[in-house]
């Protein structure tokens, strides 16, 4: 086994860790907090809470009435999770912020789309505030997507491309 497929595995690791974690988290909120009740952390703050995101990111189209949502959620989801798996794939023989970027994407969505195909809905709990100003819930599995999304816009930004520096 080369070291190649050392790296690949360490990547396909941290997917199935925040996978995991994901379940495990929304396993305990559904079990310890009643649907729709809330525990605050931090007055004014933070709060855990337990809701239902039938929609998509961040409650996007929850309200939506269409019955073709949830079946475009899933398609969706998977067609994005074929892209990442492939990039990963791709791009997994070298440890570095990309790989660990798209693990991270894929362990999120592995996570809300096992949500979406066994309940029918993603559970959130993770539920910022300051006074008003209200962060719609979310969960572990969208913590990884961003962080990974933010991880793929920084290194896009900030990381010198070689290839311009030898054509240059």
């Amino acid at each position: 086994m080369g070291e190649g497929f050392r790296r690949r595995k360490f990547h396909f690791l941290i997917a199935a860790v925040v996978f995991v974690l994901d379940l495990a988290t929304k396993w305990l909120v559904e079990e310890r907090i009643p649907l729709h009740d809330q525990l605050t952390v931090i007055p004014g703050f933070f709060r855990l809470t337990h809701v239902q995101n039938r929609g998509a990111a961040f409650g996007l189209f929850d309200d939506s009435p269409h019955e073709w949502k949830g079946l475009a959620l899933i398609l969706f989801s998977l067609v994005a999770l074929a892209v990442v798996v492939y990039l990963l794939w791709k791009n997994s023989h070298v440890l570095n912020s990309t790989g660990i970027a798209l693990a991270l994407v894929l362990g999120g969505a592995l996570g809300n789309l096992y949500d979406r195909l066994i309940a029918g809905h993603v559970t959130d709990f993770l539920d910022f505030y300051v006074g008003s100003y209200h962060w719609p819930a979310f969960n572990v599995a969208d913590s990884a997507i961003v962080a990974g999304a933010l991880l793929l816009v920084a290194e896009i930004l900030f990381t010198k491309d070689t290839r311009e520096e030898t054509t240059a």
